[in-house]
C-alpha cells in the first residue's frame, strides 16, 4: 500500500502497477458516408485561421439517470455540438457522458466528413462482472465517452489505467487527426471514493500520470477531459498532490497564463474540465450552455507545419 499525506489527513489506496484494467473494446459509430446526409449548413465553417485547430473538450450530461434530466434533450446537445462547431470554429470534440446512439445521429446530421470513435463505461461487480451502462429517457444506447473529429481518426485506443475494482470503469481514448495534424486522448477521470470496496481508495493520481504519459509519446498531443479534480491550488484543496509535475509545466493547459493554475469554473462554481498540449497555444474559451450541467471548453493551438489546412474528407467511416 501507498499512503500520501495531504492536508491534514491520510489517504491509503492500493497500487496495481502495471495490471491496469483495460476497458471494452473501441467502437466506432459512425455510419457509411453513402448513408450521411449532407453537411448540415454552417457546420465546420465558423471563426478560426488556417494555422490553428480548435480543440473542445465537452461533458454532454447525456446520461439522463446522472442527475442529468433537467440538462436538456438530445435536439438541445446536438444544439450545443452545431454551435461548437460553427461559432467557435471547431474541429475536435472530447465528448463524456454521450449516449452513443445520439453520437452516431450527431456524427451523420453534421456530415459525411465527421467521424467518431466510442468508448463505453462499464459497471464492475465484487465478482468481476462488467455490465454495460445504458442510457434511460430520451438517450439512446450505451453511455460512455468519445472522439468525433471533421475528418479521418487513425490510431484510436483505450490507454491501460487503474480501475475501480467494483464500481464505475471510465478510462481514456487517444486518436490521431492527420488532417489537423494532432494527437488527442479523451480522459474521464474517476470520482474520489469511485471504489465500492475501498472508498478510501483514490484513483485519480495514477489516471491523470497515464494520460500525460500517453500525451509525452507524440509532442502533437492535446489532451483534456473531465478531470473530477480542481486545479493543484488553494490551502483548502486535499487533493493537489494527485497532479503529476508534468501538469502545467511540459504540457500547458488551456487556461495557463505564467504560472497561475486556476481558470473559469466549468462546474458548479469550480473547474474540473481540462485541456492541456506542449503545441502554441493561440486562444482557449468557456463556452455559456444550458444543455449540460458542465460548460464546454475550447483551445486553439498553432496547426503543425505537416498537417493539411482543409478537412480529409473520406469515403469510408
Amino acid at each position: 500500500m501507498q499512503k500520501h499525506k495531504e492536508t491534514g489527513w491520510w489517504s491509503v489506496r492500493r497500487r496495481f502497477g502495471r495490471t491496469a484494467t483495460v476497458l471494452g473494446l473501441l467502437t466506432s459509430v459512425a455510419c457509411t458516408s453513402a448513408q450521411a446526409p449532407a453537411s448540415i449548413a454552417g457546420a465546420g465553417s465558423g471563426p478560426g485561421k488556417p494555422d490553428e485547430v480548435a480543440v473542445a473538450t465537452w461533458n454532454m450530461c447525456g446520461v439522463r439517470q446522472w442527475s442529468c434530466e433537467r440538462t436538456g434533450s438530445p435536439k438541445d446537445k446536438f444544439q450545443q455540438l452545431r454551435d461548437l462547431i460553427g461559432d467557435s470554429g471547431v474541429r475536435v470534440l472530447l465528448l463524456q457522458e454521450v449516449c452513443s446512439d445520439d453520437l452516431s445521429s450527431s456524427a451523420l446530421r453534421l456530415g459525411p466528413e465527421w467521424q467518431s470513435v466510442f468508448e463505453p463505461y462499464a459497471n464492475v461487480d465484487a465478482a468481476g462482472t462488467r455490465t454495460a451502462v445504458k442510457c434511460t429517457g430520451q438517450g439512446r444506447g450505451d453511455a460512455g465517452f468519445a472522439l468525433l473529429a471533421a475528418s479521418r481518426l487513425t490510431d484510436a485506443e483505450v490507454i491501460p489505467t487503474e480501475q475501480p475494482k467494483v464500481g464505475l470503469h471510465r478510462g481514456i481514448l487517444c486518436a490521431r487527426v492527420p488532417a489537423q495534424g494532432v494527437r488527442v486522448c479523451n480522459a474521464h477521470i474517476s470520482l474520489r471514493e469511485s471504489d465500492g470496496e475501498h472508498p478510501e481508495w483514490d484513483f485519480r493520481d495514477d489516471q491523470l500520470s497515464s494520460l500525460f504519459a500517453a500525451a509525452a509519446t507524440d509532442d502533437r498531443t492535446v489532451v483534456g477531459g473531465d478531470f473530477n479534480a480542481a486545479p493543484p491550488v488553494g490551502d483548502r484543496n486535499r487533493s493537489a498532490w494527485i497532479w503529476p509535475s508534468e501538469a502545467y509545466t511540459t504540457f500547458r493547459e488551456c487556461e495557463q497564463k505564467g504560472t497561475s493554475r486556476t481558470g473559469r469554473p466549468t462546474q458548479d462554481g469550480t473547474k474540473i474540465d481540462y485541456l492541456f498540449t506542449a503545441l502554441p497555444r493561440t486562444g482557449c474559451d468557456v463556452v455559456d450552455t444550458e444543455a449540460s450541467d458542465h460548460r464546454p471548453l475550447v483551445i486553439r493551438v498553432s496547426r503543425p507545419a505537416e498537417a493539411s489546412p482543409t478537412p480529409d474528407v473520406s469515403t469510408s467511416r
